[in-house]
């Protein structure tokens, strides 16, 4: 069953374009900051170190595919939320607080919405463009 899962997870992201690889990776943070938001309400350790550096990973791999030369002042400000990020969930790993978690699930959060209406907006404008 998990490799019919991992299959399907596969394909689609081969299949997706770049937008929607942006999208499911800020749902796939979100998706473990809460994770490991919960974890630390279990008191589950393992659990919470394994959330955060998957939610970490991610992070990483958004700061690392901004285009600066592109991006201008925009990738700077993306950079620096991202750092926030970083930081925010490795204090919230050493000192086990939900708190800095809170702070980063909002702003992936915010994040997340703001390129999903952009996404949609860019979309119907092409839509317009080719009628």
């Amino acid at each position: 069953m998990s490799y019919g899962l991992g299959a399907y997870k596969k394909t689609s992201v081969h299949t997706s374009s770049k937008e929607q690889i942006l999208l499911m990776l800020y749902q796939a943070a979100i998706k473990h900051c809460k994770l490991a938001m919960q974890a630390i309400d279990e008191k589950n350790l393992a659990q919470k170190g394994e959330a955060i550096g998957k939610l970490q990973d991610i992070v990483i791999e958004l700061n690392n595919s901004l285009d600066h030369e592109v991006g201008g002042k925009i990738a700077e400000e993306l950079s620096a939320l991202y750092d926030y990020v970083l930081h925010a969930s490795t204090q919230a790993n050493i000192d086990i607080e939900k708190a800095p978690l809170e702070g980063c699930l909002s702003v992936l959060t915010t994040l997340y919405d703001g390129w999903k209406d952009a996404i949609k907006a860019l979309r119907k404008q092409e839509a317009e463009q080719n009628k």
